[in-house]
């Protein structure tokens, strides 16, 4: 049992990515969580005020489907599974985060004052987990999906818009982590 709670290498996890998208591929679906909030959108109701969201959503459940399984599965890998003493985080990395802030990890993923219970009790960091997600969600959207989308299913088919999507990501993630995360913290 304990090779299912130690961190797995890339080549398995790999491996079944890869598995996942034969599988998709040969059923003519398409992956990607963004899509889903258009789905949850449709379900609510909203295609009775915007046209983007009127279609056939049950054409989708198998990937709402998909949503449940990745957060039940997270909740199992969690609270059950998991075994964080095995991930060797940088110390020059948890020495930059004390810097802007931020509790070490101890035993953790991530410190808890940023990814805990603790980030909803600051105005500051409600704010940050508000604007973000809108920022998100915006991006997915004009992006025409999100990184998981772009990057594991729109590569996978050698998409040229999603590898420009990716491009963007990776880009967009140097300058928040070097230019606009220090600014905020």
């Amino acid at each position: 049992m304990e090779w299912l709670t130690d961190t797995w290498p890339w080549y398995i996890s790999g491996f079944l990515i890869g598995m996942v998208m034969i599988a998709l591929i040969f059923f003519g679906k398409t992956f990607g969580m963004s899509s889903n909030l258009r789905s949850l959108c449709t379900i609510a109701g909203a295609g009775k005020f915007v046209d983007f969201f009127n279609f056939d959503w049950k054409s989708q459940r198998w990937n709402l489907v998909v949503v449940l399984g990745a957060m039940v599965g997270g909740f199992v890998a969690v609270h059950y599974m998991s075994n964080p003493t095995n991930v060797d985080l940088n110390p020059k990395t948890i020495a930059e985060l004390q810097v802007l802030g931020f509790d070490a990890p101890n035993g953790r993923l991530a410190p808890s004052n940023m990814f805990g219970n603790e980030a909803f009790q600051s105005p500051k960091m409600l704010a940050i987990l508000l604007v973000g997600g809108l920022l998100i969600g915006f991006g997915s959207r004009y992006a025409g999906g999100c990184t998981s989308g772009h990057a594991i299913q729109g590569l996978s088919n050698l998409q040229v818009p999603s590898l420009k999507a990716v491009i963007g990501f990776f880009v967009g993630g140097l300058i928040m982590t070097w230019l606009l995360y220090p600014l905020i913290f």
